[in-house]
């Protein structure tokens, strides 16, 4: 990477276990990619592109894929999936692109689509598009994903517009206080994606694992409301990919996440044993996420 390459916060990882299991295997779960819909077998790793709407993602899509793209219909929905691909040294990534939104608690079907990728396909590497000249109304999504993953590129766009309006942004000191690669890029300009396609590269392979800032909480009934029941999640369903970020979901009362882990659709996308199979009963985390 050039001089915006991020080496302080995001560690250059020695020769040890990655979130894989080693340093070059993908972090992903083939079998739950199929089930979303996406085929990896010509493919080494899977980036997910997210962003909020109007953050020049789908020219950041374009300028990775050229025309290597498609776009279909994600399994039983209506929304629209784009997917393309790109080669970075001696790897094949596909990249999907993910509906624009706001945010990942699924009040829409966009949202809901975004969500589950990002948690259930578990992507090598998830880039968030921030518009650059409206960072912190972007910086909400970046911190939701941040939640659910650690591989995590955030890709500084529109860059150029922030300058016309005079606006600076400090990109190294933003990724010490966010822990993952932060990349300046003017995509419609070509500016920063040799940098972007690096950082995606790195975090890919494992060469740097991003150690992502996450929200915590000083109430001490509020920690201990979220280790018990993501316990009682993880009793549930023990492969889950993060029980504490469901756990959260749950206390917020999110219907979308009560809904599934009563009905048990979150086994569809888990290789566990059915709900019926487990001695802990749903209800009582739903309970307590209702009355939160």
């Amino acid at each position: 990477m050039s001089e915006n390459k991020v080496t302080d916060k995001p560690e250059v990882k020695r020769p040890a276990a990655d979130l894989s299991g080693c340093e070059t295997c993908p972090a992903h779960n083939r079998a739950n990619l199929l089930k979303l819909g996406v085929n990896m077998e010509e493919w080494d790793y899977v980036v997910a592109l997210a962003g909020n709407p109007n953050t020049g993602k789908s020219t950041v899509f374009n300028a990775l894929t050229g025309l290597r793209q498609h776009t279909g219909n994600w399994p039983g929905k209506t929304v629209t999936r784009a997917e393309g691909g790109f080669e970075y040294g001696d790897k094949r990534y596909k990249i999907v692109d993910l509906p624009g939104t706001y945010s990942l608690l699924a009040t829409s079907l966009d949202e809901q689509v975004a969500r589950n990728f990002i948690l259930f396909g578990q992507p090598d590497v998830t880039i968030v598009v921030a518009d650059a000249s409206r960072l912190e109304r972007n910086l909400n999504l970046a911190l939701q994903v941040m939640e659910i993953t650690d591989r995590v590129v955030v890709c500084l766009n529109l860059i150029d517009e922030a300058k016309r309006h005079g606006l600076t942004v400090d990109e190294r000191r933003l990724a010490r206080d966010l822990g993952v690669p932060v990349v300046p890029t003017s995509a419609r300009y070509n500016q920063g994606l040799e940098e972007l396609l690096e950082a995606i590269h790195q975090v890919a392979t494992g060469e740097v694992r991003p150690k992502p800032r996450r929200i915590k909480t000083v109430s001490n009934s509020l920690n201990g409301a979220i280790e018990h029941l993501e316990q009682q999640v993880l009793a549930l369903y023990p492969d889950l990919p993060n029980a504490r970020w469901v756990a959260l979901r749950l206390l917020d009362g999110d219907e979308d996440i009560i809904k599934s882990l009563r009905s048990g659709d979150l086994g569809q996308l888990i290789p566990v044993a059915s709900l019926e199979d487990r001695q802990l009963p749903v209800q009582q985390p739903v309970e307590v996420g209702n009355a939160g």
